[in-house]
């Protein structure tokens, strides 16, 4: 079986088979966090690095795990990666940890990272595996943080709030409120919100895919060359 190019890992990981809007994997998080922006990468920050540093080892060690403890074997792996992140975020940016809570460690049993481990990693080698870890992540992330953006500007009219959380004080004045005296629409920072903002994300995604799969098929359609016979039903007077 031929490896998969760098090509298709990278469309496959942003696009045609984007764990959030394909997949349909990690929605706990994705609805519970993405109230803003800030929470959105920073929970993306974490679900990448996570992705790409068990994409890899498990790929180091495929051909030396038996079957018998393969599965225990990457969820220890996934735990540990998980673990370092949490370790990580406490050190540089706690009050992010604070915010996101329970949904960091909750990466752990995020069926993302363990099915990309077990559909991809195990198979494929290290460079790979962590380029398709990586190209994952940021799939997921990207529509983290587009789901958050509308969410934020939607629900309380502004963009890029309490970004210092994350980047520290040079980061406080980043945010913009381009509606300026704006009227907060509540439901779209609940849960609600994120179900139906979720829902329009994958019926645009499903849109856009149809418009391209209509053109593609538009352009391979045989052109008839030369003359044609034309049938002739009914009476001619």
């Amino acid at each position: 079986m031929a490896e998969p190019n760098y090509g298709d890992i990278t469309l496959n990981g942003l696009w045609k088979n984007n764990p959030a809007l394909v997949q349909l994997l990690g929605l706990c998080p994705l609805l519970a966090v993405t109230g803003s922006v800030v929470n959105a990468i920073g929970l993306g920050l974490a679900t990448v690095f996570v992705l790409l540093s068990s994409n890899t080892l498990v790929s180091m060690i495929r051909t030396i795990v038996p079957d018998t403890v393969r599965l225990p074997t990457f969820v220890m792996i996934i735990a540990a990666a998980v673990t370092v992140t949490e370790l990580l975020m406490q050190a540089f940016a706690y009050e992010m940890y604070e915010v996101l809570g329970i949904f960091l460690p909750l990466i752990t049993t995020n069926c993302v990272i363990l099915g990309r481990a077990e559909a991809f990693a195990s198979k494929n080698p290290v460079l790979r595996s962590a380029w398709e870890g990586f190209t994952m992540g940021m799939g997921f992330m990207a529509v983290l943080v587009v789901l958050g953006a509308l969410r934020e500007l939607i629900g309380s009219g502004s963009l890029f709030a309490n970004m210092d959380l994350l980047f520290g004080p040079m980061a406080a004045q980043w945010v913009i409120y381009p509606f300026g005296d704006y009227k907060a629409f509540l439901v779209a920072v609940l849960p609600p919100g994120a179900f139906l903002f979720t829902g329009l994300l994958i019926a645009a995604k499903n849109a856009i895919d149809a418009g391209i799969k209509a053109r593609a098929d538009a352009r391979r359609a045989p052109i008839e060359r030369g003359a044609k016979r034309v049938r002739v039903t009914g009476t001619i007077t």
